[in-house]
This record gives C-alpha cells, sequence and structure tokens, in this order.
C-alpha cells in the first residue's frame, strides 16, 4: 500500500528552518509498530498520523524512540497539511482527537493558531545532576506533566549551554526545557528543549513545552499574550496567549517535501 507524506517546518515562514514533521494521512487506524518503524525511518523529531475520526481527525505523534502525549510543532504541521492539500477548506477549522484531548487549529492570515492544555509547573530544589548536565547552577528547577523545566540567569548564558546528554537523560525520561528571559525588546523569553531519552540530543521548536513557558512567564512579565523564540541553530518562533487552562500557540508553516511511504 502507497501512503502519502509530506515534511513540513512548523514555528517557520521559510523552508529549513523551524521544526521539522513528517505527516502521513491514513484512510483508518494505523498499527502503531507501523508507525514507530516509520518514525525511526524519518528520523525527525516527530511524524504525525492522521486519520478521520468523528467530525475530525485522530492525530498520532512518534518520535524515533517513542510516541507522545502532545506534540505543537507536528500539530501545526498537520492543520497545515489538512489546509494546503485541499482535505479542509481554509476557512474550516480543523479538530483533533489526541491522547491530550481535543485541539482545534485555525488560521490566523499567516499564522496557525493550536487550542493546547496549559502544563502547570511544580517548582523543586535543583537536583545535584541538574548542575552536572547543563554546565550551570539553573536559577529555577521544575517538573511539569510533560517535562523537566529548568531557568537560567539570562539569554547569553542559555544560548552558550553545551549540556552533557548523558547526564540529561537521568534528569527525565522524555527532556529538559530550558529558558531565560529575553535579552531584547523582540521576545519576551527564549528556550532550548534537550531530549536524548526520546532520540532527540536537541529538538529545534517544542510548542508543548510552551504550555508550561507561556504560563509561567505570564505569570513572571503580567502578561497575557507574549512572542517567544527558541533559541536551537534552527530557531523558530512561537506565539502564546493564556486563556486560562487553556494556552493557545500560534506558528507558520511552509511544506518542503512531499513523498510516498512504499508499504
Amino acid at each position: 500500500m502507497v501512503h502519502r507524506i509530506t515534511q513540513i517546518d512548523a514555528f517557520s515562514d521559510r523552508p529549513f528552518a523551524g521544526n521539522p514533521a513528517a505527516v502521513c494521512l491514513l484512510s483508518e487506524p494505523g498499527d502503531p509498530e507501523w508507525m514507530q518503524a516509520v518514525a525511526r525511518e524519518m528520523n525527525l523529531s516527530e511524524t504525525a498520523f492522521l486519520h478521520p475520526e468523528g467530525d475530525g481527525y485522530r492525530l498520532r505523534w512518534f518520535t524515533p524512540g517513542f510516541e507522545v502525549d502532545l506534540c505543537g510543532h507536528a500539530t501545526v504541521a498537520s492543520a497545515h497539511f489538512l489546509w494546503e492539500e485541499g482535505h479542509l477548506d481554509e476557512s474550516a477549522e480543523a479538530h483533533f482527537e489526541t491522547r491530550s484531548g481535543r485541539l482545534t487549529a485555525r488560521r490566523a492570515g499567516e499564522w496557525i493558531e493550536v487550542d493546547f492544555p496549559a502544563d502547570p509547573i511544580e517548582t523543586r530544589e535543583p537536583p545535584a545532576a541538574a548542575s552536572a548536565a547543563l554546565g550551570t547552577l539553573p536559577t529555577l528547577y521544575a517538573r511539569t506533566g510533560l517535562y523537566a523545566l529548568a531557568e537560567v540567569e539570562s539569554e547569553s548564558v542559555l544560548r552558550a549551554l553545551d549540556p552533557d546528554l548523558r547526564a540529561l537523560r537521568e534528569l527525565h525520561p522524555v527532556g529538559v526545557a530550558v529558558t531565560a528571559i529575553a535579552d531584547g525588546s523582540e521576545f519576551d523569553f527564549v528556550s532550548r528543549f534537550f531530549a536524548p531519552n526520546a532520540g532527540i540530543d536537541e529538538d529545534p521548536v517544542t510548542g508543548s513545552a510552551h504550555c508550561s513557558l507561556g504560563p509561567m512567564w505570564g505569570a513572571r512579565l503580567g502578561k497575557s499574550e507574549m512572542t517567544a523564540y527558541q533559541a536551537s541553530s534552527r530557531g523558530g518562533v512561537v506565539r502564546i496567549r493564556l486563556a486560562g487552562d487553556r494556552v493557545i500557540l500560534g506558528g507558520r508553516a511552509v511544506s518542503v517535501m512531499r513523498g510516498e511511504l512504499l508499504d
């Protein structure tokens, strides 16, 4: 059987930046072992699989290592795919049934806005392993429902991080978000994200991490709308709007490759 697959760079308005995701539309539920094998073959941060369900689509996300409960950039990419490939009218909302409940995406000019659940943080004393792994003492350390989170003293410190990935594996089974207030006026805060246990040494742009980073920085800065930058080598911009126990993430996306899976 042949399945169409499209690679899309999310949280970017140009190719070869932001975070790449592969999106594959199936006619019916896929076999999880097959989907995981495809994700390993694609070797991207996430490969998303869609199939029609109810008034929308069932959406599942796979890293090269395992299936995850929530992914921001592959959801933005999936919505972009449905509109661009003509599966949905551009004026229609995209509805996704996921492990994290129903997610809704809508177009806002060139931007795609997706309604995600907020992921509250629980602050903790930084373990000794955190400083060893990051090469600097975090000014704040926390756990979210999805990840570990560490704040460092400045954007320049964050950009210069060269973490010990082996040591990072001990901090959390999925990944560690590292953040700092932005040095300039263009962005409110910056971040990086490391997930060696998921087969991703550094994730280019991690939308789901902003479900925690947005509320944290919103409370700190007294803002309900912010713009963030993920300072990976590819880089990406995330718009954030806080809405109670939900976080609206905005990003742009561009398709860079289309192909067929021969199975």
